[in-house]
């Protein structure tokens, strides 16, 4: 799947890339002839043997880095790292997200369930993050032609489609998210003219993030991976430039906000 608005030999940086949904969008666009270098980001890369399997394929089109985006002192190193060595990004795709771990995170059903070290945890890695990598890397895309940033967001962060409840923190850190991204791009039309920003919908995936919820998702609606990320990167390819400030689904739906 290519992008068309992006030149010959892209770069590519995927946070989030050592699994699920992050480890599809390296996979798919490694397989892209017109992608260049996909830089993956992962907390232990070391550990990550997917993406090991994948440089031994790919070789130096494929460079693995350290990155907790709950630290920001990484986050600016790598970007200061990519400056110094004059590397300019295409595309920037924010993956990783925290519904739930293991004994600290848990959906919350009711307002009772709230509780502050849940919170903390979920907002730094779906929002705080998120937030510190607009920051340090949209100054860093592309100025010459047309790049990308996104992130990977939700429905369930749509306060208008917000007809259940609960989820409390899930879903806050998501329209939070959402607003960083519409905000960004109203400065980006400024400042960085050249970058469209987005927030993805991947739709429910087969990916640890979804497993422990989906029951009661008919099979139709569940994806794999390699259809998740090939319907969004179908939907990435269809945004032409100075368009931004948006919130997409994977069937290429614009979700309100």
């Amino acid at each position: 799947m290519s992008i068309n608005s992006l030149p010959d030999a892209y770069h590519v940086l995927i946070q989030g890339a050592s699994r699920g949904i992050g480890l599809g969008f390296v996979e798919s666009l490694l397989e892209d002839s017109r992608c260049g270098l996909v830089i993956a980001c992962c907390r232990l890369p070391e550990y990550a043997d997917a993406l090991i399997d994948l440089q031994q394929r790919f070789g130096e089109r494929l460079r693995l880095e350290g990155l907790d985006v709950t630290q920001p002192s990484a986050i600016e190193e790598l970007a200061e790292r990519l400056t110094e060595e004059q590397i300019e990004l295409d595309l920037l795709l924010n993956v990783s997200g925290l519904l739930h771990e293991s004994d600290r995170v848990h959906p919350e059903k009711r307002i009772e369930d709230l509780d502050w070290e849940s919170l903390s945890r979920v907002f730094a890695v779906n929002t705080l993050g998120p937030a510190l990598m607009l920051k340090h890397f949209l100054p860093r895309m592309r100025r010459d032609g047309h790049a990308l940033f996104a992130v990977l967001s939700a429905r369930v962060g749509s306060i208008s489609d917000n007809r259940l409840g609960g989820w409390y923190a899930y879903r806050s850190s998501k329209a939070a998210l959402n607003q960083l991204i519409k905000t960004a791009a109203v400065e980006a039309r400024r400042r960085f003219k050249s970058v469209s920003l987005v927030a993805l919908h991947p739709g429910t995936t087969d990916t640890d993030l979804s497993r422990p919820f989906q029951a009661n998702v008919p099979e139709d609606k569940l994806f794999s991976r390699r259809y998740a990320v090939a319907r969004m990167l179908e939907v990435l390819a269809e945004i032409e430039p100075g368009q931004s400030g948006i919130f997409r689904a994977w069937d290429g739906e614009d979700i309100p906000w």
